[in-house]
């Protein structure tokens, strides 16, 4: 078969996306109450996006709410996707491609085995999460590891332009090797980048933060965040105010996109717990072709990677044989 029929293919599975990212950043001068100005932020980030994650089949049989790209939010630069999975044997996501983008895996409940064409294979479990930078190219599978629902969340970020062919690259970090922090009731599990004085060990070519906070009720936090970056939140259970004390409370499975700004406020005011990510990255500001599982600037760049897979060649050469187990 010609790369044609695989270009067609994928236009099939996964509609193209073209976007060109924004130079400019815009300050919001806000004009804060007594309680905001207690917060410390001289510019507080609000919410200027709600999205419900709705729930669609992807995979063979897998089950996922996808907040990050879909029609509502194509993209949020450097945030290609970000999906709340749930997979049950024998659905899974069988072997398939990657190229130009790096997938952030953390698992919520459960386990997932995963093994590539390069030999690497392992499971990880709750709590545990795998940063693959898939650079020039990667094929894998990921499959449940045990009975009933195995969920968890799964982001993907960019790579910029010279950082999209190199060679392939996991950091795997186990539940407990996961820096905690904890302070008036809001704790933090730390994935990247920083809280309450607490830093992750995880390198993140794109630099990116990625915080899993739980609070009590009545607890409340306020997280800086570096003010050139894009940020949003997924409320993974609960409900919350997020930016500001007089907000509507949002509640699970909703995506936030925050305006600009160098801080979130967060309050719990119901009785039970809240958890939330917090995901927030410095933008690449470059062009962004998409393909399903192929990210790279151009069209042409694009064609030249259905054609390296489809031959097997520059990053695909391993794919000739191999099938996983």
């Amino acid at each position: 078969m010609r790369a044609s029929f695989y270009r067609n293919f994928l236009k099939r599975l996964y509609p193209p996306t073209t976007t060109k990212a924004s130079n400019s950043t815009h300050r919001i001068r806000n004009i804060m109450s007594e309680s905001d100005q207690s917060i410390g932020f001289d510019t507080p980030r609000l919410v200027t996006k709600k999205i419900l994650a709705k729930l669609q089949h992807e995979g063979d049989g897998a089950v996922v709410r996808r907040g990050i790209g879909r029609s509502e939010q194509k993209f949020l630069d450097p945030f290609l996707m970000l999906d709340d999975f749930s997979v049950s044997p024998p659905a899974g996501f069988p072997d398939h491609p990657h190229r130009g983008f790096e997938t952030v895996t953390y698992m919520l409940q459960g386990s997932i085995t995963h093994q590539d064409f390069a030999g690497h294979k392992g499971t990880i479990h709750t709590g545990d999460v795998q940063w693959m930078t898939a650079g020039r190219g990667i094929i894998h599978s990921e499959m449940p590891a045990g009975e009933g629902a195995q969920k968890g969340l799964q982001l993907w970020i960019n790579l910029s332009s010279q950082d999209k062919m190199i060679e392939p690259r996991y950091q795997e970090l186990l539940s407990d090797d996961i820096k905690r922090a904890e302070k008036d009731g809001a704790e933090v599990r730390i994935i990247a980048g920083e809280s309450m004085g607490v830093r992750s060990p995880v390198y993140t070519r794109t630099p990116t933060m990625y915080l899993d906070f739980t609070l009590k009720p009545r607890a409340q936090v306020h997280q800086n965040i570096p003010e050139s970056w894009n940020g949003f939140v997924y409320v993974i259970e609960g409900e919350g105010v997020f930016g500001k004390p007089n907000s509507s409370s949002s509640t699970a499975h909703h995506v936030l996109v925050l305006g600009p700004g160098d801080g979130l406020s967060v309050w719990n005011r119901s009785s039970k717990p809240l958890r939330f990510v917090l995901i927030a990255g410095q933008p690449i500001n470059e062009p962004v072709v998409q393909y399903g599982p192929f990210v790279m600037n151009t069209e042409a760049e694009i064609d030249q990677t259905i054609e390296d897979y489809h031959y097997s060649k520059n990053g695909f050469e391993m794919a000739k044989y191999w099938r996983s187990q």
